[in-house]
């Protein structure tokens, strides 16, 4: 599975790569709002937003393209491992 993960500290991307490798799954991390933001968000079977370090615009971004592309979409507001791991389980 193919997860995009938006938001995040750019230091743990080592970690949340690692992660997403334990359950099985691929990520693709976008940690802040940048040029051609949604076509770097390409079509993933899942995406999560971890909103308490990204752009407003950026997640209203996410959030529109989650669903007009039907891209199951969780929200969480903490941004660490752990956290991911949880999302991870659940997606």
């Amino acid at each position: 599975m193919c997860v995009t993960l938006i938001g995040g500290m750019d230091r743990l991307q080592k970690d949340y790569i690692a992660a997403a490798k334990e359950n099985g799954h691929s990520l693709k991390c976008i940690s802040r709002n940048e040029r051609n933001f949604i076509e770097k968000i390409g079509n993933p079977d899942a995406m999560i937003v971890f909103t308490n370090k990204i752009s407003h615009e950026a997640k209203r971004k996410a959030v529109h393209v989650a669903r007009s592309r039907n891209i199951p979409l969780q929200m969480v507001h903490s941004c660490g491992v752990s956290s991911l791991r949880e999302c991870l389980r659940d997606a």
